[in-house]
């Protein structure tokens, strides 16, 4: 083989290990996406494990509050059964509505407001949400860094053909206006 022959061999062999290269490095993304949904899919498991307790908690002090209860269980069963990570978050934004009404109903009983079992059972839904909080931002960390990926030179010219493409956010959509508002302090 003559020495164009080695050059142009050598540059192939260059070139498909810089394809492999950057393939190995959108899938290594692509699965660090894939593990943080899972960890925030196993915080939400724990919050609709805990919210058939609350309601429960809830009905006992103010059962014929029927309507809020109800629109509780609704969004529970809604956020359970969402079968991908978009109908997830329009299912879990639902839930986060219906909690902060059964929160608000519950103002409004202060027997209810004054329960153990309530306080320590909203205390555990406070601890969730936090975490939860936290499981999201490295998700949407990763999301970030997995679409960039995709959308960068030169991977951008072989992602969609290998199947990369771009992930959503878990977005809180209209309730993050409400969230970033800093809480009001009376006295």
């Amino acid at each position: 083989m003559s020495t164009t022959g080695w050059i142009v061999l050598g540059v192939i062999v260059l070139l498909v290990l810089w394809a492999v290269t950057i393939y190995n490095g959108l899938v290594a993304m692509r699965q660090r996406v894939s593990q943080a949904f899972a960890d925030v899919d196993v915080q939400l498991k724990q919050r609709h494990d805990l919210i058939p307790n609350l309601v429960e908690t809830v009905k006992g002090y103010a059962g014929h509050e029927r309507s809020t209860l109800e629109a509780v269980v609704q969004a529970r069963n809604a956020a359970i059964g969402a079968p991908g990570i978009e109908q997830k978050v329009v299912a879990e934004n639902m839930l986060t509505g219906a909690l902060r009404q059964l929160f608000a109903l519950a103002e409004s009983y202060p027997d209810l407001k004054a329960n153990t079992n309530f306080l320590q059972l909203q205390q555990e839904l406070a601890d969730i949400e936090n975490k939860l909080a936290a499981a999201r931002r490295f998700f949407n960390n990763a999301v970030q860094e997995y679409n960039t990926g995709i959308q960068q030179f030169p991977a951008v010219l072989f992602a969609t053909s290998f199947g990369f493409h771009p992930q959503t956010f878990f977005d809180l959509g209209e309730a993050r206006a409400q969230l970033e508002q800093p809480p009001g302090v009376k006295f």
